[in-house]
């Protein structure tokens, strides 16, 4: 139980980078399958060795209370055992690693073709899916059967070990008995409590072989638990209220040694509504991730009210930032408890209100449960735009000093997208609201656009001050728009 929590708040601790370089399988087989095994060992396997121990234990200081000659023989098989024990053990194991690790691919199969079914289901590639998962299963199998094929040629060594007992009291004993060294009595004494050496020396090898299928769980339990995340406070993390004064100077960042911003320079004051437009890939998500410190950049610093990101106290500073990010995540819960998550105990007045901000208000009280309401997981029997405006209620309810919307209005109608923004505008306040889209009509009323471009920032200014540029900005307004001859009056 302590090592399940311990492991499940690791992952509540770790950052962006691990989860996008760690398979979803290899987690879940982490805390289900590897703990199953832990807990098998605990249970079970760690009681039966304290039990064979004991009994061989007591059984060879009885039969040496007896004859110790003759039990000194008897045991002339022990070191026979020790090496097909440590052979086995040296052998098994491996191959139990490559069992484990087998398995987390095989989950991680099952877990994206869960997570995509809509996909496979629209272009019918069931068949392909099937082979995929066939070709791992498969691969699962060998790997077990590898490892069946090493405790099965050790095995009946053991075990053979373990008979040669009885055949050594029917013949070694009965010659001493006939000559005399020892009595039928202790003959039929040793051949009595024989079963007592002979039985923990067969379970060793199962219990061998339990042993190493927990070492190669455990390798992998105290990797994930070894991880650090990159992010987390330093020693005194600064403590204080965000007004939402946001600086970028100068700042780089890449994953994977692949440059995505490049010198980044910007400031955006408290009540003050920034845009960012680019190409797809342009480095506009990561950009505000770092605000978050979702990420720390590489170069250069960000800056909440003068503060470095980076030593400021990381619960703090989330709990003012609020972001509706643009891959939309819903719970299986109720559309009230999606929209409260930030915000558990927000009365219902607050969360209706939030909705309202949004434009989800209508359609949620359309539905017979209303806000109770039960959503599938993901969102699933909402349609993308409706998914989309929860999302955004959730981040207005929290009420942040800094609002980040990601691509929020993307899977809504103009119209929707219009009432929603106009909405929005009373809300910002005194907020620092970051728009990131591809739609001219959601950054057009920003105080400040910036136009991102493989990572850097080439143009920045008002919407007719872009269009004026007649650069990128100019050119994107003419593919939503058209070339019209008002494209030089204010919108």
């Amino acid at each position: 139980m302590k090592i399940r929590e311990s492991m499940y708040q690791k992952l509540q601790n770790m950052d962006f980078k691990f989860f996008d370089t760690t398979r979803t399988g290899d987690i879940m087989a982490r805390m289900t399958g590897d703990l199953d095994i832990v807990r098998h060992l605990i249970s079970w396997v760690i009681y039966m060795v304290f039990e064979n121990a004991t009994v061989f234990i007591f059984a060879v200081t009885l039969l040496f209370t007896i004859n110790w000659q003759f039990t000194l023989v008897m045991l002339l098989v022990i070191p026979f055992l020790a090496w097909a024990a440590i052979k086995l053990a040296s052998d098994v194991r491996p191959t139990f690693s490559a069992i484990r690790e087998q398995f987390s691919r095989l989950n991680s199969v099952v877990q994206e073709n869960i997570s995509g079914n809509r996909v496979i289901k629209a272009f019918a590639t069931e068949y392909i899916e099937i082979n995929k998962f066939d070709k791992e299963n498969e691969a699962y199998r060998k790997r077990n059967m590898d490892s069946a094929k090493v405790w099965s040629k050790y095995l009946p060594i053991i075990d053979a070990l373990a008979g040669t007992l009885s055949l050594t009291i029917i013949i070694i004993g009965g010659v001493l008995a006939i000559n005399n060294k020892i009595t039928i009595g202790e003959l039929v004494t040793f051949n009595s409590i024989v079963w007592a050496l002979g039985n923990p020396m067969r379970n060793s090898g199962w219990l061998i072989n339990d042993i190493q299928r927990f070492n190669a769980s455990a390798d992998k339990i105290r990797e994930y638990l070894n991880n650090e995340s990159a992010i987390s406070n330093i020693e005194k993390p600064a403590n204080r209220e965000i007004t939402g004064f946001v600086e970028f100077n100068n700042v780089s960042f890449g994953y994977d040694n692949e440059e995505v911003l490049k010198n980044v320079s910007l400031k955006a004051k408290p009540g003050e509504t920034v845009a960012i437009i680019g190409p797809t890939g342009s480095g506009k998500s990561t950009l505000v991730n770092l605000i978050c410190r979702f990420y720390d950049c590489s170069e250069g610093e960000v800056l909440v009210d003068n503060v470095n990101v980076k030593e400021m106290d990381l619960r703090t500073l989330r709990s003012k930032v609020s972001v509706a990010m643009q891959d939309v995540f819903l719970f299986s819960d109720t559309i009230e408890g999606n929209i409260a998550y930030g915000v558990p105990d927000a009365p219902y007045e607050s969360i209706k209100r939030a909705a309202g901000i949004a434009d989800a208000d209508e359609f949620i009280s359309s539905l017979p449960e209303g806000y109770d309401t039960i959503i599938g997981e993901r969102g699933v029997g909402l349609s993308g735009g409706q998914r989309q405006r929860i999302a955004l209620a959730r981040a207005i309810l929290k009420d942040p000093s800094i609002l980040i919307l990601d691509d929020t209005t993307s899977s809504v109608d103009m119209e929707t997208e219009f009432e929603i923004h106009k909405t929005l505008r009373s809300f910002y306040n005194n907020k620092t609201t970051f728009i990131i889209a591809h739609r001219i009509s959601s950054v057009k009323n920003a105080d400040k656009i910036i136009v991102l471009n493989d990572g850097q920032v080439v143009e920045q200014g008002t919407h007719q001050e872009l269009l004026n540029l007649k650069s990128y900005y100019y050119k994107v307004y003419q593919s939503q728009y058209g070339d019209f001859d008002g494209l030089d009056e204010k919108e």
